[in-house]
């Protein structure tokens, strides 16, 4: 049956797991489009252009922002990151799903945009601030330094989770996948994201009328 695609925000403070959740629900479902961001920030070691990030100079990004090409934008340690618009939209107008593993402030702007009423936001919390620092140490990709700039914005980050529709905690990576699933599968059965609805019910109803012709209309 027809109806409209999801946007789905994920987010959470760095370390907390949003992105290792993103790919398992992307296995789940790999008809679920993944939005790659923009970014001005370099590539890590292993990193491709236009898989994990479109990475573009400063002055390209800022061309993106004013020619309205950005659905949201923010700067997070110092690189501008936003998601593209136009992918979005053609994914909604074909009924596809998108999942942004964006921040906070990402998430706000899609909430807030046009196309806003076809978001959905999850929240990711650790099970605790050892652990979220503990996952950080663990990854070996940032230096010491980095890695306290991101605890230290931790705490910023956390204090937005009441903003979100939806909030998950961590402690059990396979049980965190099962709800997050949970929440896709709910969100999709939605009345007010099946447009299709309508005509088969009134389908329904003619076929009703056509084999009980005495029967009482609505």
């Amino acid at each position: 049956m027809q109806r409209r695609g999801l946007l789905l925000i994920l987010s959470s403070p760095s370390g907390a797991g949003k992105s290792t959740l993103a790919r398992r629900l992307i296995d789940w479902d790999p008809a679920i489009r993944f939005s790659v961001s923009a970014t001005t920030r370099p590539p890590r070691p292993g990193e491709q252009d236009g898989r994990e990030y479109h990475f573009v100079g400063a002055e390209r990004f800022a061309a993106m922002v004013a020619e309205g090409a950005m659905l949201e934008h923010a700067t997070v340690f110092g690189n501008r990151y936003g998601s593209p618009r136009a992918p979005v939209e053609a994914a909604l107008a074909e009924g596809r799903d998108t999942l942004f593993d964006i921040d906070w402030q990402g998430g706000q702007q899609i909430k807030n945009s046009t196309l806003g009423a076809d978001a959905v936001s999850v929240f990711v919390l650790p099970p605790s601030i050892a652990a979220l620092e503990a996952r950080l140490t663990a990854r070996a990709q940032d230096s010491a330094e980095v890695i306290a700039g991101r605890m230290a914005k931790a705490r910023a980050e956390i204090s937005h989770w009441a903003e979100y529709d939806y909030v998950l905690v961590n402690a059990d990576l396979d049980a965190c996948t099962a709800d997050l699933i949970a929440i896709v599968t709910a969100e999709r059965l939605r009345r007010s994201r099946r447009p299709g609805l309508s005509d088969f019910v009134r389908g329904l109803d003619a076929e009703f009328a056509a084999r009980h012709p005495g029967g009482e209309a609505p």
